[in-house]
């Protein structure tokens, strides 16, 4: 018994070394990541996301390429029109570069005229109050105690403020500001409103008190107990006047609300006037004009903008408007071949010369606040090609879980920090066109846009970011 025990033991060690030794004349198994994604999977893996009952109603637009090759790894409606929201602005920021450089700038000067201080602007975007300190130092070391007449020469370049094409509700925001040639803290103010005692209307609490005079406000708001809040605050077509409705609970945080300027001149020119008398220089009278000095005018005070490369950032990573559409302005000053003066003809010439199709979009602005943008995937896809080999370019663009309007987005996933992406978004609308760097596949191209959707955009954005994410884990397979 013991030695057939022994018999069966030993039998077990030659079958498991017998094993063993097959094991290893065998090859390995190749075990795939979870993470892995080829690109022959690319297409089902976007359409299990873009099909889903939810997004049965929207529309979709995308056009995924790699960026040496230019190998179309999915498409959809990648040539139809979309309305792009703010990716209009890759195709500004573009053309500004090209026609600007990047170390372009906008001078704001005052001369000295026989009538007084006559004060040019040039549309630079970034004035703020504490660069109006500085010219009035540089006029204060001349010497200059007072000044009889102070001119707004508002002649740099004509036209409307506002975009026409802009809807009402967006040009009362903040976001919406009018722009020309002299703007002043992004052309916008800021108030608070406050909670008081229950049934009282909300305090309006202004951040310039000094404002509150230009503006008439109609406070029909109420505060009540805690767990109520809408409000509401409105521009009424006439002008200045503030209508304030709804309610604020009574233990709520003040609201803040930015409102775009009605008269961005003369908002200027008061600021200007009051940083002058802060100074000591008094004023006698101010006046805007229109058309420029004939006489010999000196300088007698100036303020630059940042280089252009850095106005670039502004525009593109914080997706601000109101630079965009001053960089607009400025292409055309610059440009000899400019037809009107909004600068729309030289963008189309420029992205022309650089290879974009102009049959690939339609422009109405410089932003993407219009709503008569359109353009396709494709297009955009080019565009960012034609401009793949410029850093300054895409050092503006916001980075993925890292910068600009991209901070908050793809934190913790494969794509953060290899994802440059300008963002879009509009009711109804959603875009993401960028560039995409992994270690693992070769560089891409992307745009990906979306229309007509009753979802929110926090929802939007998710289903994009996903169509990203399975982007970053592509692998050569």
């Amino acid at each position: 018994m013991k030695l057939k025990y022994i018999s069966l033991l030993l039998l077990f060690f030659f079958a498991q070394g017998t094993k063993s030794a097959i094991a290893q004349n065998q090859p390995p198994v190749v075990q795939q990541s979870p993470q892995q994604l080829c690109p022959a999977q690319i297409e089902t893996a976007i359409e299990q996301i873009i099909n889903r009952p939810q997004f049965r109603r929207l529309r979709w637009g995308i056009s995924i390429q790699t960026l040496a090759s230019a190998q179309n790894l999915y498409s959809r409606d990648a040539q139809k029109y979309f309305v792009p929201a703010s990716n209009v602005k890759l195709l500004t920021t573009a053309a500004a570069l090209q026609r600007l450089g990047s170390q372009f700038q906008i001078r704001t000067s005052v001369y000295s005229s026989s009538d007084g201080l006559r004060i040019v602007g040039r549309g630079d975007p970034s004035v703020t109050d504490t660069q109006l300190q500085e010219l009035v130092q540089q006029l204060s070391r001349r010497g200059i105690r007072q000044v009889n007449q102070l001119i707004a020469e508002d002649s740099h370049f004509r036209g409307a403020v506002v975009n026409p094409t802009w809807e009402w509700e967006d040009v009362q925001a903040d976001y919406g500001a009018p722009v020309g040639n002299f703007v002043l803290n992004q052309n916008a103010v800021e108030l608070k409103l406050l909670p008081q005692q229950i049934g009282q209307p909300l305090r309006v609490q202004w951040s310039d008190p000094t404002e509150a005079v230009w503006w008439r406000v109609e406070n029909k708001t109420v505060t009540v107990p805690a767990g109520e809040t809408t409000t509401s605050v409105s521009r009424d077509l006439k002008g200045a006047v503030l209508q304030m409705t709804g309610n604020l609970s009574v233990d709520a945080e003040p609201q803040s609300v930015r409102l775009a300027v009605v008269e961005p001149t003369e908002h200027f020119l008061r600021h200007f006037r009051r940083a002058l008398a802060n100074a000591g220089i008094t004023t006698r009278q101010t006046s805007v004009v229109s058309y420029p000095s004939h006489e010999n005018v000196q300088e007698v005070a100036a303020i630059t903008s940042p280089p252009l490369a850095q106005l670039l950032i502004e525009a593109n990573q914080n997706s601000n408007n109101l630079y965009a559409e001053a960089l607009l302005r400025a292409i055309a000053q610059v440009s000899s071949d400019s037809i009107g003066n909004n600068g729309l003809e030289i963008v189309s010439n420029t992205l022309t010369t650089l290879g974009v199709d102009p049959n690939g979009y339609v422009l109405a602005d410089g932003s993407g606040l219009s709503r008569h943008n359109l353009m396709s995937p494709e297009t955009l896809v080019q565009m960012l090609r034609v401009m793949a080999n410029s850093n300054v370019y895409r050092t503006s663009l916001p980075v993925a879980g890292i910068s600009g309007t991209l901070k908050n987005r793809f934190q913790n996933t494969p794509a953060q920090g290899i994802v440059q992406a300008k963002t879009g978004t509009m009711s109804g609308i959603a875009a993401l066109s960028g560039y995409l760097n992994t270690a693992s596949y070769e560089p891409l191209i992307f745009s990906i846009l979306v229309n007509q959707s009753n979802l929110s955009a926090t929802e939007i954005r998710q289903a994009i970011d996903e169509i990203v994410v399975l982007l970053s884990r592509l692998r050569r397979c």
